[in-house]
């Protein structure tokens, strides 16, 4: 078992209802869990399935340098970069139009 934090921005309800049965929503958007690993792939299945235009980053404890990985689904500033075997967050330029 380990850590999960969800993080969700425009995603339809029937997405963070589901995420409520698993894990605790502490903030709107902000859901926080301990789960096993099998339970987190199953969680990451249903936010791909259901998320449509929304965003999700989702972040948990790992035993590596950083002491957690994370993955990141649809459009969003932040973007996940891979440096000297650490993944970083790069920012994509704000467009003043």
């Amino acid at each position: 078992m380990s850590m999960l934090m969800i993080v969700t921005e425009n995603v339809p309800p029937r997405l963070r209802g589901r995420l409520a049965i698993w894990l605790l929503e502490v903030r709107a958007g902000v859901y926080v869990g301990d789960v096993s690993r099998r339970t987190r792939e199953m969680i990451w299945q249903q936010i791909s399935k259901l998320s449509e235009t929304g965003n999700v980053v989702m972040a948990w404890a790992s035993n590596n340098e950083s002491g957690f990985e994370f993955q990141t689904l649809g459009e969003n500033r932040h973007l996940p970069v891979e440096m000297d075997g650490i993944r970083l967050v790069s920012f994509r330029p704000v467009d003043n139009q």
